[in-house]
């Protein structure tokens, strides 16, 4: 790597790190008031502990230089290769671990707001590591370095390996969880709404590093991502507000960060191998797809809070097909991978579907079982007193917001 590259790649390793705060605040206004530290909390505790575990563990099992398979070159952390052992590793593998640690810290954190309100924090903390273990570093393996890409399936930055993943997983652990007091009867309607936009501004920022970042260098893909990841997003935006208009009457700021979600996430796995006009496809058909989606929890009964299974999940699948039918060689200088069904290819939507389909069973099926023995050991779920009292109160001794302390009565 020159030393531009390396620049750009140690500013998009900043840019995703400053999204799990994002994501954070994003969630967090999406909760109730009650529950906001706690949300806050859930999500800041990946950026910490998911990053122990990367270097000392995940990253020589998910990303095997050697090409010796899943174990790697060495079972626990290649002390010499990331650099923990003295300051002699190359730049370039230290900035790809680095990069890479902020995807599989953020992972996790999607599969918080599915929970929202209902989860012991003490559970979480043991949850996390142990899927990042099990679940995703397996998974990330087989999208970037094992089966997935030899087949031929493609995932630019995470729409198979992170989103589908997440959402697969959200699903499996509210099943077992079961559902918020009161939910579906009961509103739990956003408690602040300008944290939410905040947090969605934040995340669309810090998405131009999760996407442009993942060209691994600053060339021509990279450029074609960041461009694609703005417009998408764009078009996600509007295609949200529009059927929203349309179906409910009122245009929504809910719904207008949702709708950018919803296409970040579609246009993920593409981004750097589409050109033209098609994230406006992705972003078009994310936002309105999405919309109807997030219907799905109320009829089929699951309690998926503030929607991770509709947005990520769905966002997710969209963003996978769509790739299947615009990805473009042509588009991109240098590129070397199959063409989607509108530029004569045929193959790749069928691998496309083989491999969200190979994730979203893996990962439900081991979060399942994750959660089940979580459960019959230290719990999973707080009692239904310190769900009244929120979470804030119960699991962190902490109020987000003190309003006894205002003096009300003074002019």
């Amino acid at each position: 790597m020159d030393s531009g590259d390396l620049a750009w790649m140690m500013i998009s390793t900043a840019l995703v790190v400053f999204m799990v705060p994002g994501l954070a605040l994003f969630y967090g206004g999406m909760d109730r008031s009650k529950n906001v530290l706690n949300m806050i909390t859930m999500n800041m505790y990946c950026i910490g502990i998911v990053p122990l575990l990367w270097v000392a563990l995940s990253w020589t099992l998910g990303n095997s230089g050697d090409g010796s398979g899943f174990w790697g070159g060495d079972l626990i952390g290649n002390w010499d290769q990331i650099g923990l052992k003295g300051l002699s590793g190359d730049a370039e593998t230290l900035v790809f671990v680095a990069f890479l640690m902020t995807f599989a810290s953020i992972t996790p954190a999607l599969i918080s707001g599915a929970v929202a309100d209902r989860m012991k924090f003490a559970a979480w903390t043991v949850f996390v590591p142990v899927w990042v273990l099990l679940v995703y570093t397996p998974v990330t393996y087989w999208v970037y370095n094992g089966w997935h890409e030899e087949m031929g399936a493609l995932d630019f930055a995470g729409g198979t390996a992170i989103h589908i993943n997440a959402a697969a997983a959200s699903l499996a652990l509210v099943l077992v969880l079961g559902r918020r007091k009161g939910w579906p009867g009961e509103a739990h309607p956003p408690h602040n709404l300008p944290l939410v936009m905040l947090g969605t501004g934040i995340l669309w920022f810090g998405w131009f590093g999760f996407n442009a970042g993942s060209a691994g260098a600053a060339n021509g893909q990279a450029v074609q991502a960041l461009l694609n990841t703005f417009v998408a997003a764009a078009a996600g935006m509007i295609g949200w507000l529009a059927i929203e208009r349309i179906r409910d009457g009122h245009a929504t700021s809910l719904g207008a960060a949702s709708g950018v979600v919803a296409a970040l996430v579609a246009i993920t796995p593409a981004a750097g191998f589409v050109g033209g006009m098609a994230s406006i496809a992705f972003g078009l058909i994310a936002g309105v797809g999405c919309y109807f989606l997030i219907s799905l929890k109320a009829r089929f009964g699951y309690d998926d809070a503030l929607d991770v299974v509709g947005v990520h999940g769905g966002g997710g699948i969209i963003g996978g097909l769509l790739l299947g039918f615009f990805a473009d060689s042509s588009a991109i200088p240098g590129a070397d991978f199959q063409d989607g069904v509108l530029f004569g290819g045929g193959a790749l939507l069928v691998d496309q579907v083989v491999a969200m389909g190979s994730v979203v069973i893996f990962s439900f099926g081991v979060t399942t079982i994750i959660a089940r023995v979580i459960d019959a050991t230290i719990g999973l779920r707080v009692s239904a007193e310190a769900e009244d009292s929120g979470l804030d109160q119960s699991e962190h001794i902490e109020r987000a917001y003190n309003f006894g302390d205002m003096n009300l009565d003074r002019a």
